[in-house]
């Protein structure tokens, strides 16, 4: 059965319904359909339990993976279970259920607890609420240090990675601070605003201050690391080079 209709029908209108699908093959067999959508590199959204399906090159996905149209997403990485342990895993400072759900656009309190019964991934309650971090504890770890900087911010802004929003006055702050400071200093400086903002920080910030995303990420690893030298403000060899001192006559 050739799948040409099924692709006609989902570049029209973007996503379909099992139903709809099945009305422009001429059958009434599910697996017929999923056949046929095999050819053409489909995904399956992981909201609305699965009902809606799009091709993979219709998808715009973000820099998280995910995707949507007319409030139905879509995750690169397939099922809601899958997608919520790969951002985990990804996450700068690990995940609470909401901020998660703030993400995602979903419930994941079932996915986030049936992923850590079985050690996909790791969570832990921190100021009453859960925390989740990815398995491996050398990432846990960076996740913990991060999300001890996320705490100390105020409670006002807006919480979750990729979520907060820096208003034009702070940008005007962080801009005129960053000038003021040495090469090393404003790495670190920029690294730090980076963990505070979350997924997408580096380059949000990077575009900010005239940075490459690279610089800000180097920045933000050191602080994370606390691969820090406290002792020297300039790289060796850098800075004005000592004056003489002048010789008593």
């Amino acid at each position: 059965m050739d799948p040409a209709p099924l692709r006609q029908l989902l570049v029209e209108r973007t996503i379909a319904t099992m139903e709809e699908l099945k009305v422009a093959l001429a059958t009434q067999v599910d697996m017929t359909v999923f056949r046929r959508l095999r050819e053409l590199n489909y995904r399956s959204s992981y909201s609305h339990r699965g009902k809606y399906y799009t091709l993979d090159e219709t998808a715009e996905f973000d820099d998280l993976g995910l995707w949507s149209f007319r409030a139905v997403w879509f995750s690169r990485h397939g099922t809601l279970l899958k997608t919520c342990e790969v951002l985990v895993e990804e996450a700068e400072a690990g995940y609470a259920t909401d901020e998660l759900e703030n993400v995602l656009h979903v419930g994941v309190k079932d996915p986030l607890r049936k992923l850590a019964l079985e050690g996909r991934i790791f969570r832990e309650k921190i100021d009453g609420r859960f925390v989740h971090f990815a398995a491996d504890s050398s990432v846990r770890s960076r996740q913990h240090r991060a999300r001890h900087v996320w705490e100390a911010q105020p409670r006002d802004l807006p919480f979750g990675a990729g979520l907060r929003v820096v208003p034009d006055e702070l940008q005007a702050a962080i801009v005129l601070f960053f000038s003021l400071l040495d090469e090393r200093q404003r790495r670190l400086y920029a690294g730090l605003e980076s963990m505070k903002l979350g997924h997408g920080g580096d380059r949000r910030i990077a575009e900010l201050l005239g940075l490459d995303p690279g610089t800000v990420a180097r920045g933000r690893t050191q602080l994370l690391t606390q691969d820090v030298d406290r002792e020297r403000v300039r790289r060796e060899g850098g800075g004005r080079p000592p004056a003489e001192k002048k010789r008593r006559k």
